[in-house]
């Protein structure tokens, strides 16, 4: 009974703490907007609200575009938001040059070189072949091509960004991003980026005609794709920026050469420098020219200070991450669940999802709480698509029975990665139940997984070919859990709960974006 007692009493402690934002912390102030900062690149993560030097206004002294996002930067680190970081400021210099060029920009002249307007925006052509890509769509001749050029300087090159994990990347684009004065701008992950593109294709194809013997016709829709996205944006920001598919692999060449020819500027974070990128992956040797294209178009910089900020102390949020041989943690987590879900004001139970024409059934949720087990999320063949739909329906997410990963379970580490990745983008808070402490939930041993035995004789590989590539190595999933940690202790912190309660978010979004 004792015991009892005391687990109510500690769940309402943790709730509380959970949910009263303002009396747990009441001397500080959390107006750093979601979209300007990523806390998880910050070792400190609040200003005392009487600090006079934290006020959103820029400089008087100098309000140019650039200066601005360097003042900014100045005072998040004066009022100890930040930290100073010698190699974060260096890089902010060189977006704040590329941030004054984008104020005026505009990617259109690029765009209605190669191909007629109308054809680019065409979103249901009446006419299937319209968007076809044909011969005689460029103009002019040799000649008339090197006048263009002349008249019409290569566009402004953009960023590729890589580094440890928890260096600032992210921070730093989103930091940028905010203070781009042009609006044909658009920020992504880049899992979702691909998943857009792959969408965009399907729709393409739906809309051919049908293919009659004697009207056979090629048609590649990449392109088209392409075209249609920069008639949309001149700037992308890509967070996350990684190839592990080897479909993505296939297309990206393509795909990017058009949204360069085309006047698209691209900023892009990454833990792996581009050389690295699908290293060892199928069929590499045709993603290579994509490499060569990206260093073309983007300065490399390499932002590795050997500091994970997410790592350094903050103020936790409670208890968020528990282990299945705790006594009485299956209890905790299902008394934290109602506490929450008193607050929701709606019934506990099932819940469909619809994603691309399938159903995904989540079984126990309550409003925007969702309390799913490890099997329904990663052992289940769920990707991308599916993690954002449930990351743009529940903001709280409650994972059990998370196992040790293994070697032998690589697929289902990949979407337990892919899901973290996607939650962390979004937002969503997590709670998690786990058969070990966090540093030792992915072993990279475990013995050989017998799929890979059945996907090297249907490809027709040899054991020596096994060895290189990451798809049977877990080499890319060894790689990304590192990351995953990191965004996972992030996650447990009390400024990250906070940003990711989304009736919160949207009450404050207009708020917080002139801070």
């Amino acid at each position: 009974m004792a015991a009892s007692t005391v687990t109510v009493t500690a769940v309402r402690c943790s709730a509380k703490i959970l949910l009263n934002y303002a009396t747990y912390c009441p001397r500080r102030t959390y107006r750093l907007s979601t979209i300007l900062l990523r806390k998880g690149h910050t070792s400190v993560m609040t200003c005392s609200s009487s600090a006079s030097s934290c006020s959103s206004q820029p400089p008087a002294a100098d309000v140019s575009p650039s200066a601005a996002i360097i003042g900014h930067y100045d005072r998040l680190v004066h009022c100890g938001s930040l930290s100073e970081d010698s190699q974060q400021r260096h890089v902010l210099q060189q977006l704040a040059k590329l941030q004054s060029i984008l104020k005026n920009y505009s990617n259109y002249k690029y765009l209605s070189s190669l191909v007629d307007f109308e054809d680019v925006t065409c979103q249901s052509p009446k006419d299937e072949d319209l968007c076809i890509t044909r011969e005689g769509n460029t103009r002019g001749d040799l000649a008339a091509a090197a006048l263009e050029e002349e008249l019409h300087p290569p566009p402004p090159k953009g960023f590729y960004i890589y580094g440890d994990v928890g260096t600032g990347k992210t921070m730093l684009m989103d930091l940028f991003y905010s203070h781009v004065e042009n609006t044909k701008k658009k920020r992504v992950h880049f899992n979702g980026f691909m998943l857009d593109i792959h969408q965009r294709i399907h729709r393409r194809k739906q809309k051919l005609p049908k293919r009659r013997l004697g009207n056979m016709f090629t048609y590649d829709p990449i392109s088209p794709v392409a075209m249609e996205i920069s008639s949309e944006t001149c700037l992308l920001c890509f967070d996350e920026f990684q190839v592990t598919d080897v479909a993505d692999a296939m297309i990206l060449k393509q795909l990017f050469k058009t949204l360069f020819e085309t006047g698209v500027v691209v900023v892009a974070t990454s833990n792996r420098p581009p050389d690295d990128l699908y290293k060892n992956g199928l069929q590499r040797d045709t993603f290579l020219p994509f490499m060569d294209m990206l260093k073309e178009h983007c300065y490399t910089i390499s932002l590795n200070n050997g500091t994970d900020y997410r790592m350094l102390v903050k103020t936790p949020s409670g208890k968020l991450y528990f282990l299945t041989e705790e006594p009485g943690a299956e209890a905790f987590m299902d008394n934290l669940f109602e506490e929450l879900a008193l607050t929701q004001k709606c019934t506990v139970g099932p819940k469909v999802l619809s994603v691309l024409g399938r159903d995904v059934i989540l079984k126990k949720t309550s409003g925007s709480i969702a309390d799913c087990s490890f099997e329904e999320l990663c052992v289940r063949p769920l990707g991308s698509s599916d993690y954002l739909e449930i990351a743009r329906f529940f903001d709280t997410v409650f994972i059990r029975h998370v196992p040790v990963l293994t070697v032998t379970v690589k697929d289902q580490a990949r979407r337990f990665i892919n899901l973290i990745d996607n939650f962390y983008d979004k937002k969503v808070r997590v709670v998690l139940l786990a058969a070990a402490p966090l540093q030792r939930l992915f072993l990279h041993s475990g013995g050989e997984d017998q799929r890979d035995r059945q996907l090297l004789d249907d490809l027709g590989l040899s054991e020596e070919a096994a060895e290189r590539l990451t798809l049977f190595t877990a080499e890319e999933e060894i790689f990304a859990f590192q990351r995953t940690v990191s965004r996972l202790v992030e996650m447990q912190t009390e400024a990250y709960w906070m940003e990711g309660d989304h009736r919160r978010r949207r009450s404050n979004h207009t708020s917080t974006l002139d801070i």
